[in-house]
């Protein structure tokens, strides 16, 4: 198997390969899955790529088996409120959503968390 490969299938972009303008992460934990990374560039912010990114990364995650999607975000909470995500409690993570690095390491805990039931 090659290791890049497979690291890189649950990545989206928008764009192209040498100039994405768009990047979008899952990182899929059996039923659930962790949406990762969303970062669209400032010139692309409203004409709906970073729509269009997380939609991609929500119908991968149903084509793996994910019933859940969660994330972590310090900025982006109403945008993903207007797709459907709510924001819970820390608490209520799975421990597969827990154990991750971003759950557990790379997020501040005033980051909200959210969910969005596929």
């Amino acid at each position: 198997m090659d290791l890049d490969r497979a690291l890189l299938e649950h990545f989206f972009f928008i764009g192209t390969a040498s100039a994405p303008i768009g990047l979008v992460g899952l990182e899929v934990c059996g039923e659930h899955a962790l949406l990762r990374s969303l970062v669209v560039a400032p010139s692309a912010r409203t004409g709906g790529a970073g729509s269009a990114l997380v939609e991609r990364a929500e119908a991968h995650a149903r084509w793996q088996g994910v019933r859940n999607v969660y994330l972590l975000t310090t900025s982006a909470e109403d945008f993903f409120a207007r797709r459907g995500y709510v924001r819970v409690g820390r608490e209520t993570a799975p421990e597969s959503i827990r154990s991750t690095h971003e759950f557990a390491d790379i997020c501040p805990a005033s980051s909200a968390f959210m969910v969005k039931d596929l």
